[in-house]
């Protein structure tokens, strides 16, 4: 029958950021393992706290089916001598598999040529007890962390040193030892409040024993619970938390078991701007940021302790020393700050090196934001975008940027509300670093989208003129990231430059003899391009890969473009696409023969009536069908192009003509009728590409 399987791996505290990935990466870890191993099972579920990390899979199978299936091996003349016995090769055949040479047959096998030593194979199923001990080693130990380590005498390496395992198949302890330590029933509760072991009866028992425990192992549940716990002080305080979903992923596996408790720190500290409070608070120590019913910052803040304490009123004040403490670094630097000026700080960007392989005449910040202007000029931008790209990087020299990094931007936006500079200003300063992520807000306007574009194309062309291109999965200089910024705003914007060439053009302008971006590089950099827009356009826009591998083919500068002729190409009926391809592919082979220099058909010399109807099909549509194209109108030029389909798949019907005819002038004629029709959809797309006959 089969039965539930628990799997839990205790240790030492598990930091927040990476027991969340490995409970999202362990179910499917759990599942490619267990479809291995041929065993069936139902739902798989990841449960886990800072000190473990287990897995429970409903329904496990009690053993493995039978096996019978025919493996090919090498072909006949390779694994049989002339008499008939198995050679060298044959045998290693035989043995990896298991079999005798009576059990190796000569066979044909689909979609190859000639006889194949082919062995049938018959495995008895293993019974899932038998299994599990290997199983499981080998789950915990591909378990992949972004660090681990190793501990006492062990080879092993894990997160965090193990100090216990449970592991049970129904009711019974699966006889497994792994990282000096043999598995049994018993886990542990908390570490303050029930520090003993917790016996575990089975799959089903173990959420609840250990809830007695006082731990809460389900994320979900601790959820809850944090939820709960900000709803509670929120009715105590008369204030609200303010929304923060990626704290709260992160709290909930903090700790075995949260309880809320609230503090507070002095309102002298909201005169600093609040993004430096809630920075301190949310990135420093965890702490929600409250406010009132306006969403004005409040001068409290909520967190979650991992235990019932006797006295919450001595974490509270712990916690608000601790915070007071950043408070004041926060109001010190602002204040500071606020005694020097953008001229100050940008002086101080020409020490400070961006990327010394640009060499000494272009590598500091300083000489970057100099770029950054001349792009902007070069493109047209206006005076509120000139001025913000003066002042981008400013900021980025300031004392409260130096100790909240994470502020650059925001911190540059309210330096040039206090220096007097406009409101356009400000926001291009701060926006001129989003978007942050994929998917992340863009510039909201037109001068905060051009610097972002100038600050990104300048890194870009500076790294691939200096041979630092990504490779593999390595990108240490984000440059993968800045493409998608670059991409993801043009495509947002038509208001500003439609082309990636145009931007690539102005940074090598911008750099001057200062730097020099070779052919090959330039190559690189559009391929570059082209797959992060491949990327967009697929992933995240969810467009056909094809109808885009199609569109990108003849040109992936103008990333809108590009979109729309791939939005159009995607509902192409699929007998056109068909047809279209094989033009195509004809015209390819003419060509490579030196045949098909006809400039224009000659109706005169049409011999067939599908060739007529065909030429007099499109000579009706060809206007309205060049203006489509011309207009960028790529949905309209390819309903032109549907309505050629019947006279399309007659021309090249059984009883149609024959293209290459041994005659030149017909041959000639009816290639010049194929350009006609192909050439101008040739900007539009590689058809060639396309599904369908070739």
């Amino acid at each position: 029958m089969p039965a539930d399987l628990l799997f839990e791996i205790g240790c030492e505290e598990i930091p927040a950021k990476m027991l969340a990935r490995a409970l999202e990466d362990l179910p499917r870890a759990v599942k490619a393992k267990l479809d291995a191993a041929r065993l069936e099972h139902k739902a798989i579920k990841a449960l886990g706290t800072p000190r473990r990390l287990a897995v429970i899979v409903k329904g496990l199978a009690e053993r493995q089916p039978d096996l019978r299936e025919e493996v090919v091996g090498p072909p006949v003349g390779a694994a049989f001598a002339p008499d008939g016995s198995l050679t060298k090769a044959g045998q290693g055949f035989a043995a990896k598999n298991g079999v005798d040479a009576s059990q190796i047959a000569q066979k044909e096998v689909p979609g190859k040529k000639g006889l194949y030593a082919v062995a049938s194979r018959h495995v008895v199923g293993g019974e899932t007890r038998a299994l599990l001990p290997e199983l499981l080693r080998d789950v915990a130990a591909g378990i992949a962390w972004p660090k681990s380590q190793r501990w006492g005498w062990t080879d092993v390496t894990f997160v965090r040193p193990v100090q216990w395992l449970v592991a049970l198949y129904g009711g019974e302890v699966v006889p497994l030892t792994w990282a000096g330590q043999t598995a049994g029933r018993n886990s542990r509760g908390h570490r303050f409040l029930a520090n003993t072991q917790v016996e575990i009866a089975n799959a089903d028992a173990y959420a609840s024993a250990l809830r007695a425990a006082h731990v809460i192992v389900d994320p979900e549940a601790r959820k809850t619970e944090v939820l709960a716990e900000i709803k509670r002080i929120e009715g105590e305080t008369g204030l609200r938390v303010r929304p923060d979903d990626t704290l709260l992923a992160e709290v909930i596996n903090l700790g075995e078991y949260p309880v809320g408790v609230s503090g507070e720190f002095d309102r002298a500290f909201l005169e600093v701007p609040e993004e430096m409070i809630v920075t301190a608070m949310r990135n420093h120590q965890r702490y929600f940021a409250m406010e009132d019913k306006a969403g004005k910052l409040a001068n409290r803040f909520t967190t979650m302790m991992a235990t019932v304490v006797k006295d919450p009123t001595v974490v509270r004040k712990g916690n608000e020393r601790v915070l007071a403490s950043r408070l004041s670094d926060a109001k010190f630097f602002f204040g500071e700050d606020k005694k020097h000026g953008f001229d100050f700080w940008n002086k101080k960007l020409d020490a400070v090196v961006f990327q010394a392989k640009l060499g000494d005449s272009a590598k500091t910040i300083g000489q970057k934001v100099r770029r950054i202007r001349a792009i902007v000029e070069m493109l047209g931008g206006s005076a509120t975008a000139l001025r913000a790209a003066e002042l981008c990087k400013a900021d980025l020299a300031s004392g409260a940027v130096g100790e909240f990094p994470e502020l650059q931007g925001i911190m540059g936006k309210h330096y040039a509300v206090i220096a007097g500079e406009s409101a356009q200003v400000a926001a291009c300063i701060e926006e001129h670093w989003w978007p942050k992520g994929q998917g992340a807000a863009l510039p909201r306007s037109a001068d905060a989208a051009l610097v972002a574009l100038a600050d990104r194309i300048d890194t870009l062309v500076g790294c691939f003129a200096t041979g630092l291109i990504p490779s593999g999965n390595a990108d240490p200089l984000g440059l993968r990231r800045a493409a998608i910024g670059v991409l993801s705003i043009l495509l947002a914007r038509e208001d500003g430059p439609a082309s990636v060439d145009l931007l690539i053009d102005a940074a090598v302008s911008a750099y001057g003899s200062s730097l020099a971006l070779s052919s090959d590089a330039r190559t690189q950099l559009d391929e570059f391009f082209r797959a992060r827009l491949r990327g967009v356009l697929v992933d995240e826009e969810g467009l056909d890969a094809q109808a885009v591998d199609v569109a990108l083919a003849v040109g992936a500068a103008n990333p809108g473009d590009a979109r729309a002729r791939a939005r159009a190409l995607a509902v192409v009926p699929a007998d056109v696409r068909a047809a279209f391809k094989r033009i195509g592919n004809i015209l390819d082979d003419a060509r490579a023969k030196g045949f098909g220099t006809q400039p224009q058909p000659q109706p005169a010399v049409f011999t067939a009536d599908v060739e007529r109807n065909l030429w007099n099909a499109f000579a009706e549509r060809e206007q309205a069908m060049l203006k489509a194209v011309g207009d960028k109108r790529y949905r309209d030029s390819f309903e032109v192009l549907a309505a050629l389909g019947p006279p399309l798949a007659a021309f090249f019907d059984k009883g149609g003509v024959m293209v290459m005819d041994p005659k030149p002038e017909l041959r000639e004629n009816r290639l010049a009728l194929l350009h006609a029709i192909y050439d101008p959809f040739v900007k539009i797309g590689d058809f060639r590409k396309l599904g369908g006959a070739s």
